[in-house]
């Protein structure tokens, strides 16, 4: 296919979550997403072990009863009182992205089940270690990330979504996942609807760098 013209530093800067613009009715070749996942594989994992596996699922009943799963999470999510919409409450302008942000959720989680196609990144692991998991997460989110850029410049909207781990025994006891095949995520993949997308408002880079030595939040060494 043709991609669109992209430089990198426009890609890097204008992926972003889609939830809302998804469209829920253009269906999307499996080879434009196999392109995808054949980008994602050049990312590093450690010990070049590649102990990822990808589950892409576009069956409708499959789509529909995994998006029943993160929708039942999602309610739990929404009502716990940390949700996205609660953030930033003294700050009224970045309050105001994140109300948006938390309806698109909301929106996600109503439709997540009629995503043309749904993308379940796995990593094999017998155990999962105690402690920190970087190691082994970090063999992954990286060829995640690679999938989602991929999608974005051939035209496709995802999202980075977790929720429905919390039924991550039985999305794999649907899916026919061995024991020692572990979720990361779930990245529906859709069409979006719309033009393109912009530079989302971040915190200044000086709020959150710190330079040798932690000294306070946004603290530069001297």
């Amino acid at each position: 296919m043709t991609i669109p013209s992209l430089g990198l530093d426009e890609l890097l800067t204008t992926t972003r979550s889609v939830r809302k613009r998804l469209d829920l009715d253009r269906s999307v070749p499996i080879e434009l997403v196999r392109e995808c996942l054949e980008i994602a594989l050049q990312a590093p994992s450690g010990g070049n072990r590649q102990g990822w596996h990808w589950i892409v699922v576009t069956d409708p009943e499959l789509r529909g009863r995994i998006g029943d799963y993160y929708a039942r999470s999602a309610q739990v999510y929404f009502s716990s009182g940390s949700v996205t919409a609660s953030m930033s409450q003294d700050d009224p302008a970045r309050a105001e992205v994140q109300q948006r942000v938390a309806a698109s959720a909301v929106h996600l989680a109503e439709h997540m089940g009629q995503v043309p196609v749904l993308v379940i990144p796995c990593i094999q692991a017998s155990r999962l270690p105690e402690g920190n998991q970087a190691g082994l997460w970090g063999s992954l989110l990286p060829a995640v990330w690679s999938y989602m850029l991929a999608a974005r410049a051939r035209g496709l909207g995802t999202a980075w979504t977790t929720l429905h781990l919390a039924y991550e025994r039985e999305v794999a006891e649907l899916l026919g996942l061995p024991d020692d095949i572990r979720q990361g995520a779930l990245i529906p993949t859709a069409y979006y609807t719309g033009d393109t997308f912009k530079p989302a408002s971040r915190l200044p880079l000086d709020d959150v760098l710190h330079l040798d030595r932690w000294s306070g939040p946004g603290a530069q060494a001297g």
